[in-house]
C-alpha cells in the first residue's frame, strides 16, 4: 500500500521547532560574550533569550552578517551544539533532555543537513553517498537501495547514481547532498548557505529544488546572507548581535519543478517512510 502525502495545511499547524528563552554564551564574568541573547530585561539588563516557533511546512530564511548569531542558532537547531539556557523542542522532542546517543539518533532521523561544502565522501558513488544515513540507521540493503534511488530521482540525478564527486558538477554534488538529507524523510531540512559555493545557474537549480520540496510539505530552515536566496522563503528572520530584530512574512518566488510530486511520494512510500527509518524508536 502506497502512502499519500496530504498537503492540506492543518487548522492549527504543529510547530516543528519551538524555542523559548534560548541563550548561548562563551566565557565567564566580564569576558562573557553572548552569541545568542535575545532582548534584555529592562530592569536587570540580563538577556531574556530568543523565542521562536516554526510551523510544519514553513520555509524560513535566517539572515544576518558575520557575528550576528545565525551560525550559533543553526548549530543549536541542528543539535550540533547546546544552548547555555532555554528550551528547544524539535518535532515535539525536548532535545535538552537527551543524551549523546539520543541526540545522534535525532540528527539522523529528524534533521536533514545540507552544507555549503557538500560534505561528500571522495571516491564514493552518488548512490552510496545517499545510502549512508540509512546504513547508520541499520536499514536493510534492498530497502536502503530503493530509498536512495528514489531520493536521487527526486533531485533529478537517477542517471548519475554511479558517478563519484569528481565526475559531478558543483550543482550536481549539492543535489546529491540534498538527496542524502531527505532520504530518511526528516521533520526538517536545515540548509546552511547551500548555494555559497555554486555558480548562478547551479544556484537557481538548487533553490528551485528546495522550493519544490517545500511545496510538497517539507519544513525548510535556510541560513543565508544573500537577499536573492532569502527571496525564496515564506518568512525571513534577521539577526543582529544575537537578537531577532525582524520577523517578516513574504510572497516567495514561484516555480517549483513539476516532477517533485511523484518522486516525493515514491520516497515517502514503504516501511521506512515518514514515520521513521526501519521502525527505529526516536525519542519523543
Amino acid at each position: 500500500m502506497r502512502h499519500v502525502i496530504d498537503k492540506r495545511v492543518p487548522a492549527h499547524p504543529v510547530p516543528v521547532i519551538r524555542i523559548r528563552g534560548l541563550t548561548k554564551a562563551y566565557g565567564h564574568g566580564d569576558a562573557t560574550v553572548h552569541a545568542l541573547r535575545g532582548p534584555s530585561d529592562p530592569e536587570t539588563g540580563a538577556p531574556r533569550g530568543v523565542s521562536l516557533d516554526i510551523e510544519q511546512g514553513d520555509f524560513v530564511a535566517v539572515m544576518g552578517s558575520s557575528g550576528s548569531g545565525k551560525s550559533t542558532l543553526m548549530n543549536i537547531l541542528g543539535c550540533l551544539d547546546v544552548p547555555t539556557a532555554g528550551r528547544y523542542l524539535l518535532d515535539g522532542t525536548d532535545v535538552g533532555h537527551l543524551d549523546e546517543q539520543q541526540l545522534a539518533l535525532v540528527r539522523n532521523r529528524k534533521i536533514g543537513f545540507v552544507f555549503q561544502s557538500f560534505n561528500l565522501v571522495p571516491r564514493t558513488t552518488a548512490l552510496a553517498q545517499v545510502e549512508l544515513p540509512l546504513a547508520y540507521a541499520g536499514v536493510r540493503t534492498a530497502e536502503r537501495r530503493r530509498r536512495a534511488m528514489a531520493a536521487l530521482s527526486l533531485v533529478g540525478l537517477a542517471e548519475r547514481a554511479g558517478h563519484k564527486p569528481n565526475e559531478l558538477s558543483g550543482g550536481q554534488q549539492q543535489r546529491v547532498a540534498v538527496a542524502r538529507a531527505l532520504v530518511t524523510a526528516p521533520a526538517m531540512l536545515l540548509a546552511d548557505e547551500p548555494t555559497g559555493n555554486l555558480d548562478s545557474r547551479s544556484t537557481e537549480e538548487v533553490l528551485a529544488l528546495i522550493d519544490g520540496l517545500n511545496a510538497t510539505g517539507r519544513t525548510v530552515v535556510l541560513i543565508t546572507h544573500e537577499d536573492e536566496v532569502a527571496r525564496h522563503a515564506k518568512r525571513v528572520l534577521r539577526l543582529v548581535d544575537g537578537q531577532i530584530v525582524s520577523d517578516l512574512r513574504q510572497a516567495p518566488v514561484e516555480g517549483p519543478p513539476p516532477f517533485l510530486d511523484a518522486a516525493y511520494t515514491e520516497l515517502a512510500a514503504g516501511p521506512a517512510g515518514a514515520a521513521g527509518v526501519a521502525g527505529a524508536e526516536v525519542p519523543a
